[in-house]
């Protein structure tokens, strides 16, 4: 096909020839020159003739590839008479001979009536490449098949897999005259249009390129990996499957992902200022990073070291095992009192808040503390109690009135009268005293805690010795006797002041250590 394609444009080269050879025109000096476009060179090569009816009038001086990958094959028309080519020119490679040489054969111009007028010149080129040149364009050049190429075609066992086609396409054509012909027509804008498209592919033939070597690049570990891929495939259809199934649950995400977004984009966006905020810390940590990496290798030392200590502790624990088997039925005894002892434990908790809010563990100190206070009194001897037995049966009852008889203060004194005794006391020891001024009363005073201890002294003294003392009797003779008669009246007059002087201490004694 290609030979039969470079001998058409050895044939479109020789028209071209011709019809520059057979043109009018007034450039002598060899400067002509026509670019004509064809889609293959069919075997051309620089330097063969250039014909138009025969008549060699130039030579082919270049050929090139377009930016569309077609052949452009610069025409020198040497000859003066050839040099105008009109517009309707054409020009195709034909073979020279049967040993495959070509030539380019143009044609100045088509036939026309007698008299019409000539077409215009070839239109020159202005600018880029072939500036100065003819353009023949491609749609009136061509490549003609060769004749050895279409005589391969009766070999074996091409012309078997020919005569193959052409039964299929007489078959498939049968009856159908009219619309092959409407084909055909119609398939000159299909043409057209798949001649740009191809061309728009060959302005991305860099790109086509890079896609072909990066598409072996990445299909390389596909191919190794095809097992995965067809597995992947596989699970691919069955994914397909189920969200097919779940089509309307999916269309309800899909509904809802909008509002989700919205409500997301401030999240990121606060998400966006952590990220921020959290770069210095990561810079921290990576500066730290060294330390840590450090700490991580010294930690294979310290877990080679720890593997004898957890396999004694295994062997620890099969030990216990039996032990904590045995132990079963304590926790579940634990179990059951942690079960029953929730209410007690809700109830205490209960109790226990409610004394931290109200601050009753406070109160019940304070109950200690007051309570203490007010029994026991405090004077220059120490602490005493204020304590007082009650011994008549009238005094244990509940009672609305006051009864002389319950009073707590001993030989029926109460305290104020002990506080006003106490006082006159004191008031006549000071009247007693000579006028010696402030120094003597503060002498007074300083010595009031030493004369109350030789007090209590004396009246210890004086219990002992009326302990000792023997008891009088009650009749008999002697001289220590009273009389009975009429002297005896004066028996109790004399006895009078001693009972007097027994009370009196006892009671100034009891007064002191009761605070009455």
């Amino acid at each position: 096909m290609t030979r039969i394609l470079a001998i058409g444009a050895v044939l479109a080269a020789a028209v071209v020839l011709a019809v520059v050879a057979t043109g009018a025109g007034g450039d002598d000096d060899g400067d002509y020159r026509v670019r004509g476009i064809f889609m293959n060179a069919s075997f051309a090569v620089e330097g063969i003739d250039v014909k138009v009816a025969g008549v060699k009038v130039g030579k082919v001086e270049e050929i090139s590839v377009t930016p569309e990958n077609r052949a452009a094959i610069v025409l020198r028309i040497d000859e003066p008479g050839f040099k105008d080519f009109r517009k309707d020119a054409e020009c195709a490679i034909r073979p020279q001979s049967f040993i495959g040489d070509k030539f380019v054969e143009c044609s100045l111009t088509q036939p026309r009536a007698a008299g019409a007028a000539l077409p215009a010149e070839l239109p020159e080129i202005r600018e880029g490449e072939g500036k100065g040149q003819r353009l023949l364009p491609v749609s009136q050049t061509s490549a003609p098949v060769d004749v050895d190429l279409v005589n391969n075609i009766l070999r074996l066992p091409y012309r078997q897999r020919l005569s193959i086609i052409l039964n299929e396409l007489g078959t498939g054509l049968a009856g159908q005259g009219d619309a092959l012909r409407q084909a055909i027509r119609n398939a000159d804008p299909t043409l057209k249009e798949t001649d740009r498209v191809i061309k728009i592919l060959a302005d991305q033939n860099e790109v086509l390129a890079d896609l072909a070597r990066d598409s072996d690049r990445v299909l390389a570990p596909l191919a190794r990996e095809r097992s995965h891929v067809a597995s992947f495939i596989t699970e691919a259809n069955t994914t397909a499957e189920a969200t097919a199934e779940r089509g309307e649950a999916f269309e309800e995400n899909l509904r809802l992902l909008p509002p989700f977004l919205r409500q997301l984009r401030p999240t990121m966006a606060r998400l966006g200022g952590l990220a921020d905020e959290f770069t210095p810390v990561l810079r921290d940590v990576g500066s730290v990073a060294p330390d840590v990496n450090r700490v991580i290798q010294q930690l294979g030392p310290f877990s080679k070291a720890s593997l004898p200590s957890f396999r004694t502790l295994g062997a620890a624990t099969e030990a216990g095992r039996p032990a904590l088997l045995r132990s079963r039925g304590l926790f579940e005894d634990i179990d059951d009192f942690n079960v029953n002892g929730k209410p007690l434990a809700n109830d205490l908790r209960k109790t226990l808040v409610s004394l931290r809010d109200t601050g009753g563990i406070e109160r019940l100190l304070d109950l200690f503390y007051y309570t203490s206070g007010s029994l026991n009194g405090f004077d220059a001897l120490g602490h005493y109690f204020r304590i007082g037995l009650v011994v008549a049966p009238v005094c244990q009852i509940y009672a609305t009135e006051p009864n002389g008889e319950c009073n707590a203060n001993f030989y029926g004194q109460t305290p104020a009268q002990a506080h006003d005794e106490a006082e006159r006391e004191r008031a006549e020891e000071a009247q007693a005293q000579p006028s010696g001024g402030a120094q003597q009363a503060a002498s007074a005073r300083a010595a009031a805690p030493r004369d109350d201890a030789r007090r209590v002294d004396d009246l210890l003294r004086r219990l002992k010795s009326d302990a000792a003392a023997p008891a009088p009797s009650g009749s008999g003779g002697g001289a220590g006797s009273a009389p009975s008669g009429s002297g005896g009246g004066a028996a109790p007059a004399s006895s009078a002041p001693t009972a007097a002087a027994a009370s009196t201490p006892d009671r100034a004694l009891l007064d002191y250590l009761l605070g009455g």
